[in-house]
């Protein structure tokens, strides 16, 4: 299993388009019903970073989300908003005590 982890500060004032972006992105997931595949995000105290995970079950799941629509919307907007730049880390799962799939 890959887990991909994605964290970004947004300029002030952002922070709200940002959430309804994602929201599409979530929303496009959910309809294809995929079950090898979870995408969550969080958002910091601070109410402008954001912190991505998304871990793939397979190899087909890992062109999901950054293939669709509204995930392609969510980063053209995303983009000239940032006020700090994405921080991209990669893991490999050891084990868990509660299941991912």
């Amino acid at each position: 299993m890959k887990i991909t982890r994605v964290q970004y500060t947004v300029r002030d004032g952002f922070a709200d388009e940002n959430k309804r972006n994602i929201a599409a992105v979530m929303r496009e997931l959910e309809a294809l019903g995929r079950n090898d595949m979870r995408y969550a995000v969080y958002l910091h105290e601070d109410g402008k970073t954001f912190m991505h995970f998304v871990h793939h079950n397979t190899v087909e799941a890992e062109a999901y989300p950054t293939s669709l629509a509204a995930f392609k919307h969510f980063q053209a907007a995303l983009k000239p908003n940032h006020e700090a730049a994405p921080k991209v880390e990669r893991f490999t799962l050891v084990d868990s005590a509660t299941p991912i799939f």
